[in-house]
């Protein structure tokens, strides 16, 4: 008799009453090296992002580094989040690729995925998106104006019609990211560039939301709508499925005439 290998495992629904496990991942150089960036952020980047994201109702928060072992981002790490939340800028490259692979598989199988400002050429957006993903730029104290263009979006809840970041680096089209299937904000900034700021995608089972403001050297991750943004941003994200990738060999349901 033939010998098939078992069909997969039925899809394991998420509940959405469950905790909100976020995991918050940092780069964490510039507040080490730069007294501006630690002025500003004096425990991290990481913290501050961490600080809006526990008011959440039910969210249960951690952080995770670079510098860490494996980056913060074990399997049992990754097993136990069910939205990432990703800044990195200066050392993309200091990225292990077995962990981009680990987190890549997280998002297809469900895990929610958020990349901010200059994660857009972290590896893990990049394999993402199967894209370059650059942009132009300017670091010059733009003022950046954010239009909500999807106001009926979950991640615009409780949003003004635009709402302003007095000072930061710009970013400007093109954008070298494949279509979005939402754009929920676009930018403008003092020098006249525009950007799309907010935009997301599925890949898999996961939802991926990508947020453009966020340098390093500017207060942008204190500002309320700013925080407000990705506090609805983890929320819609959040899985509901976690189904794990497989490729059985599948006995048919009727029997099958006999090959001539």
């Amino acid at each position: 008799m033939p010998t098939t290998t078992p069909p997969a495992a039925a899809a394991a629904v998420v509940a959405q009453t469950a905790p909100l496990r976020i995991t918050v991942w940092n780069e964490y150089r510039h507040e080490k090296t730069d007294p501006a960036a630690a002025a500003i952020y004096p425990h991290g980047i990481h913290a501050a992002l961490a600080d809006a994201l526990a008011q959440i109702p039910a969210a249960v928060v951690r952080t995770a580094t670079l510098d860490e072992p494996e980056h913060g981002l074990t399997q049992d790490v990754l097993d136990a989040t069910d939205v990432l939340v990703w800044w990195g800028h200066a050392a993309h490259r200091e990225v292990a690729d077995a962990v981009v692979l680990r987190a890549q598989k997280r998002v297809l199988e469900g895990m929610g995925f958020i990349a901010l400002h200059s994660a857009h050429h972290s590896k893990l957006f990049k394999t993402l998106m199967g894209a370059n993903c650059s942009l132009k730029w300017r670091e010059a104290n733009d003022k950046e104006r954010l239009w909500v263009v999807n106001p009926a979006h979950p991640i615009a809840a409780g949003l003004p019609e635009h709402f302003e970041l007095e000072r930061e680096e710009m970013y400007g089209e093109p954008f070298t990211i494949p279509e979005p299937d939402n754009v929920v904000f676009i930018s403008w900034f003092t020098g006249g560039e525009v950007f799309r700021s907010g935009a997301t995608w599925q890949r898999g089972n996961g939802r991926i939301f990508y947020f453009r403001p966020g340098h390093e050297t500017y207060p942008t991750y204190h500002d309320a709508n700013v925080r407000r943004v990705l506090a609805n941003a983890a929320q819609w994200v959040r899985p509901t499925v976690r189904i794990p990738d497989a490729a059985p060999n599948t006995p048919p349901l009727e029997p099958l005439p006999l090959s001539a």
